[in-house]
């Protein structure tokens, strides 16, 4: 008579299943990001983002005391001027809305890792993520002359007292920049975390609502990297690891598991995950309508980030699921 295989023993108790589990999701995996606003007196949410709002600066700094009280380890920060300009002055202003925020943070949570996403998007008058000109419709961003402006918010972020910077422009040789830029500057043990494999996604829309950094004419189609292209992904994140990232990063998420799998087998470097924006607000709205379980199918995907191999995951659900997990 055969054998007859029986995998599902190991799934007959709670207590079993828990032991040979092969992937362990942990609040330390967990980064927040926070949007803080110079333009606002208090908190304001985020219609498209349910549970998501931008921060004051006179509110921030208690919301990230409390996701780091609950055992996250780091806040991604990004921030909304009040003003706008075609040079996104306010990005590397010395006193501007960033690095007065992670001046605010450093002192109220030394212990509290906090990134800066660095793109000129959001103090960009046009919203691209550079210096831009138009052609037939689509917009140009002018690669050397953008890296430069990037290079001093980088050095400017570390100044105030980032712990890591995170280059999420998409232009050609910027990590290098930044590195020479940061170590020039003195700042050698600022950690650099690349946006390595970002794709031109539909699924950043309710982002751009909470960062107001919504493209006034064009797309970025130029300088994203097409969803259709995988194995470009690699060669993106190959050179920035030659250039000196220290942690590299895909996103999107869900669409992009097979591209995080890659990333992960190929280089083993450190590898964040961003679970985006339209990620966020499709399981939202599915929960609210009854249609979804909202924890089951947060912890699932949270899990299938983990499983794929990222060290890292960036998301806006952080707080829920340190508590879930808790």
């Amino acid at each position: 008579m055969q054998l007859l295989k029986r995998p599902r023993r190991l799934r007959s108790s709670a207590v079993l299943r828990a032991m040979v589990r092969e992937t362990a999701l942990e609040t330390g995996n967990l980064i927040l990001p926070l949007f803080v606003s110079e333009k606002i007196a208090t908190r304001a949410a985020v219609a498209s983002m349910p549970g998501v709002y931008q921060w004051s600066e006179g509110d921030i700094v208690s919301e990230a005391a409390s996701a780091h009280a609950a055992g996250i380890p780091a806040v991604l920060l990004f921030g909304i001027p009040r003003e706008k300009d075609e040079r996104a002055s306010q990005a590397y202003a010395e006193d501007g809305v960033v690095q007065r925020t992670v001046r605010a943070l450093k002192k109220a949570c030394p212990d509290l890792l906090v990134i800066t996403d660095v793109c000129l998007c959001e103090f960009m008058s046009h919203g691209h993520c550079g210096i831009t000109h138009f052609e037939n419709g689509e917009a140009h961003v002018e690669n050397d002359a953008s890296v430069e402006l990037i290079v001093r918010t980088d050095v400017s972020h570390a100044a105030a007292g980032a712990d890591m910077v995170a280059p999420s422009d998409m232009m050609d040789g910027r990590v290098s920049a930044i590195r020479m830029g940061l170590d020039a500057a003195g700042f050698e043990r600022v950690v650099i975390m690349s946006y390595a494999a970002k794709f031109a996604s539909a699924h950043y829309g309710p982002f751009r609502d909470a960062a107001e950094s919504a493209p006034q004419a064009g797309d970025r189609r130029t300088y994203q990297m097409d969803a259709a292209n995988g194995r470009e992904a690699l060669r993106e994140v190959a050179l920035d690891i030659e250039e000196g990232a220290d942690l590299v990063m895909v996103k999107p998420g869900l669409p992009y598991l097979d591209i995080l799998w890659r990333v992960k087998e190929k280089f083993g470097l450190p590898t964040a995950v961003y679970n985006v924006s339209g990620e966020y607000a499709m399981v939202k709205a599915a929960a609210q309508a009854g249609w979804l379980d909202e924890k089951a199918t947060v912890l699932e995907q949270m899990t299938a980030f983990k499983r794929a191999g990222a060290d890292l995951i960036i998301t806006y659900w952080a707080k829920q699921v340190a508590g879930w997990l808790a």
